[in-house]
């Protein structure tokens, strides 16, 4: 097969260079847009689309994420994908929280009986984050949590390769618990290790691995994260 390719690609043949030419005129051919006649149609398609998504939001997506929640207070909800949620925890939401797109929950029940995952008032979660919980992540109000971050209390895995080749879980004293104050910023694609504690009103730029805790007001960035500016203003003299 990668000998024809080669021939079609570098032939001088007649027949094979006009195959060539027929073949990008079918592949760069494109029609007009006239504004009159398709901007109707883009309002149609989006209103269409906005509507399909409002209801598989309201009457599919919510519902059935709402059942998996051990409790969750006034106008949570949800994107309009089904979030992937695995094992038995206790998920627990406030007022006015967001979790978009599609978002992964994995409760590790073999470390405690009820693994927790606590969101304060006004919290949003975006797009393909994951959690893995197996004692307790506590996420408090206000805070901002940007699409496809990983925060995991526990590694899942043992250090010790004897034991990890034995499939043993992690030690318990491996599993700690993650804990985010108010007002916290997560930048997109930042991963929280397990015992992290990040003060309120602190940022974890985009990317970040955050292997150790986070004073409150400040700005951390880099793998492993480190502390780049304090969100403290200077005392005035």
């Amino acid at each position: 097969m990668a000998g024809w390719y080669r021939f079609l690609a570098h032939s001088d043949h007649w027949a094979v260079r006009s195959a060539r030419h027929g073949y990008r005129a079918v592949t760069n051919f494109s029609v007009p847009a006239p504004r009159f006649l398709f901007r109707p149609l883009l309002a149609v398609v989006l209103a269409i689309r906005t509507t399909y998504y409002f209801l598989v939001r309201v009457f599919y997506c919510e519902p059935l994420f709402k059942v998996y929640c051990k409790s969750y207070g006034r106008n949570f909800h949800t994107g309009a994908f089904l979030h992937w949620v695995q094992g038995e925890g206790d998920l627990i939401a406030g007022d006015d929280v967001t979790i978009d797109g599609q978002c992964h929950f994995f409760f590790a029940a073999r470390y405690t009986n009820r693994p927790t995952l606590a969101i304060g008032d006004g919290t949003r979660i975006g797009h393909n984050c994951s959690f893995v919980i197996g004692d307790r992540i506590t996420i408090g109000k206000h805070c901002r949590i940007a699409a496809g971050i990983q925060m995991f209390d526990v590694s899942g895995h043992p250090s010790d390769p004897a034991s990890r080749l034995a499939g043993n879980p992690a030690n318990l004293e491996d599993v700690r618990a993650i804990t985010l104050g108010d007002n916290v910023w997560i930048g997109s694609n930042a991963i929280i290790y397990p015992g992290v504690a990040i003060g309120e009103n602190s940022i974890v730029s985009m990317g970040s691995v955050v292997m150790n805790s986070v004073p409150a007001d400040t700005i951390v960035a880099g793998n492993p994260a480190r502390q780049t500016r304090s969100l403290r203003s200077a005392p005035t003299v």
